[in-house]
């Protein structure tokens, strides 16, 4: 997917993220966390995973997490990514 405009998903509450997506002219992923030592791997793990599920390749993403589980930062992300691309068709199977 090709992000096109910015786009925001999610809040800043406890268990909770705030991603936002702008367009760039290459990827880069930047990750604030209160429990970035314990689980910042893991985060980046995730971001990294979803934005390869759905194609994206180019694009500025900040995660601002509040301690969200794997799940939640997987839908937050997805959201974000979609919105940012205007998409109008989901293909749903990709997301899981």
């Amino acid at each position: 997917m090709k992000i096109v405009k910015e786009a925001l998903a999610g809040t800043v509450e406890s268990s909770d993220l705030l991603v936002k997506i702008a367009p760039a002219s290459e990827l880069n992923v930047v990750i604030s966390s209160e429990v970035a030592k314990q689980f910042g791997d893991q985060i980046r793990r995730v971001v990294n995973d979803t934005l390869n599920t759905l194609g994206v390749i180019a694009g500025l993403v900040i995660i601002e997490d509040k301690g969200a589980l794997d799940c939640v930062i997987r839908a937050r992300v997805q959201s974000a990514v979609l919105r940012a691309a205007q998409a109008e068709e989901i293909n749903w199977e990709m997301l899981r």
